[in-house]
Parts: structure tokens; sequence; C-alpha cells
């Protein structure tokens, strides 16, 4: 699958408006089927760079997380009720977007406490309503988003041999700074979410990145 993605982004490269299309539809069609996206994101910082990246990686995800939001409310419930039955954290988190909505699912898009594809289906489940769970999981993303698009942007300019050693140090620090940021931006909702007594404290992080 991963050689089948790189192959992919090197043909549409050449598509121009047309590629950042299709590269965000194959992008939601990943998440959908639970195939890990971070090589995309990388490569849409390496592709696109860091304004044109962000942005297609944003839509994919959004219409990712959207779509298999839409299928555990429908045609996929029984399955998705499986998947989640015995889950204490996922009890938990029933809960609190019952008595706090989107806050909820904002704080989990910016904590690694779920892994990404799997809450996808299991916000479905629960009572947040579609409209706000679209709003807060696109705003949720954000940071993390553009931290990775950036990493994969610094990387392409820093192997790049148009790029002055200057301008390629500049790039890698941002990218360093960008992740330190997003990282330190998790730990704060993590805790948040902790508090809303969602979270274990020996809970295993896992999200792929969007």
């Amino acid at each position: 699958m991963q050689e089948l993605l790189h192959s992919f982004q090197g043909w549409v490269i050449g598509l121009g408006p047309l590629g950042w299309v299709l590269y965000a539809l194959v992008y939601a069609v990943c998440c959908v089927l639970f195939v890990p996206a971070s090589i995309l994101t990388l490569g849409a910082g390496a592709l696109y760079g860091l304004g044109t990246g962000t942005a297609v990686v944003l839509a994919g995800a959004t219409l990712g997380a959207t779509l298999s939001f839409l299928l555990a409310k429908s045609v996929l419930r029984k399955k998705i009720e499986r998947m989640t039955a015995g889950n204490a954290k996922f009890q938990a988190l029933d809960r609190a977007i019952g008595k706090e909505g989107a806050k909820i699912v904002f704080l989990v898009r910016l904590a690694p406490v779920f892994p990404f594809t799997y809450i996808n289906y299991a916000f479905g489940l629960t009572g947040v309503k579609t409209l706000p769970y679209v709003v807060a999981s696109f705003f949720g993303m954000i940071p993390g988003t553009f931290a990775y698009v950036y990493l994969g942007s610094a990387a392409a300019g820093a192997a790049s041999g148009e790029a002055d050693t200057t301008k390629k140090i500049v790039q890698i620090a941002g990218a360093v700074v960008a992740l330190v940021v997003t990282i330190f931006v998790a730990r704060v909702a993590t805790k948040a979410i902790r508090s809303a007594g969602i979270a274990e404290e020996n809970s295993a992080a896992a999200r792929p990145v969007t």
C-alpha cells in the first residue's frame, strides 16, 4: 500500500489543481478504509508546499472523518457498536459528549487519545450532531496537520539543491518548532480530556496525522 501511495504522489504532481482534488479524495478514502495516511500528510508538504499542502490534507481528512462518521450513523452502525462494546474509554467519551458536545470532539482531535480512523467511526455512535462534529474536527486537526505538512515541506527543501544553507536551516528549525508546539498543545488537550474522565493515565496514544 505504501508503494502504491508513493506511485500516486508521483503521478498526481503534474495535474495542477485537479491533482489537489484527487489527493484530497484519496486521503479521504484512506481514512474510511483504515489506511494510515501519514505518508500522504508528509507528502503533501513535499509536493505542494506548506499552504496548499495543509489545505489539501485538511480537506481530505475532514471529508474522510465525515464519511466515517456518517457511515457509523447508518449502514455500519451495528458493526461499529460491536467494535466499541466494552470499551470503557469510549463509554466515558460518549458521556462527556452528552455534556459538552463539540468541545470534546475538538479536544480529542488535538490530543492523541484515540486512533484517528477508529474514533471517526466511534463518534458516529455518540450524540454529537453532524455540523458541530465537522467544524470541531476541522479546527482541531489544524495544529497537527500544519506541523506535519511543514515537516514534509522542510524535508523536501532540505533535500533540494536549490535552497541555500541558511534557508534550509530556517526550514528545519521551523518544522521542529511547529512539531514541539503541536506536542505541547496535544498535552494540554490530553489533560483537559482526562479531567473530563475520558482518558486514563496508561492509555495508549496513537493517532494517524491529518
